[in-house]
């Protein structure tokens, strides 16, 4: 009889055992701070600075598009707008007058074959603005991968003067990033 008490007992605290361990601690301050989602953006953005170096010339105006995500051009998510916002503010750090747009249309017209084009808002924008450049970018999401383009492209011919490639984790927090779809 002590013994299935006993069983009994143990049974039913094991659940509540396995539920305290999965409760995951709140990150710290340090942990924040070693985060390498912030500065793997700021190298992107210093790759793309390096590509376009003097040739565009610092003080001059750009624009900055909404990261998309390459399957719904019209789509983006936290992700898509945090990475526009890292990437714009390393841009302003580096001289540049940045002119924030948030986009209620596509950034991007589909050509033929998958090539993509600025829309004519962005060009009439970018002329409005006097913007030498658009910043554009596109993400695609694999089951463990968050792959990244970024492009500095002319408004007058829409030829890229710069562009880089990068490739995040689709960790817990990149999947929270990625839910919300707007």
């Amino acid at each position: 009889m002590r013994s299935s008490v006993l069983t009994l007992l143990c049974a039913g605290l094991l659940p509540l055992a396995a539920c305290t361990s999965s409760v995951k601690p709140d990150p710290t301050y340090e942990q924040a701070a070693s985060d390498r989602f912030v500065p793997a953006n700021y190298k992107a953005a210093d790759a793309l600075l390096g590509q376009i170096d003097n040739s565009i010339g610092s003080g001059n105006p750009l624009i900055i598009a909404t990261v998309v995500n390459i399957d719904a051009l019209d789509q983006s998510s936290t992700l898509g707008r945090l990475v526009s916002e890292h990437v714009s503010s390393r841009f302003s750090r580096a001289g540049y007058h940045m002119v924030e747009m948030k986009f209620r249309n596509n950034v991007y017209v589909r050509q033929h074959q998958g090539e993509m084009m600025l829309t004519r808002e962005i060009k009439d924008l970018a002329r409005s603005h006097q913007a030498r450049a658009v910043i554009v970018g596109t993400y695609g999401a694999a089951e463990d991968m968050v792959f990244i383009n970024l492009k500095v492209i002319d408004p007058a011919t829409n030829v890229a003067l710069a562009a880089h490639d990068y490739v995040l984790p689709r960790d817990a927090a990149m999947k929270s990033l990625l839910r919300s779809t707007r």
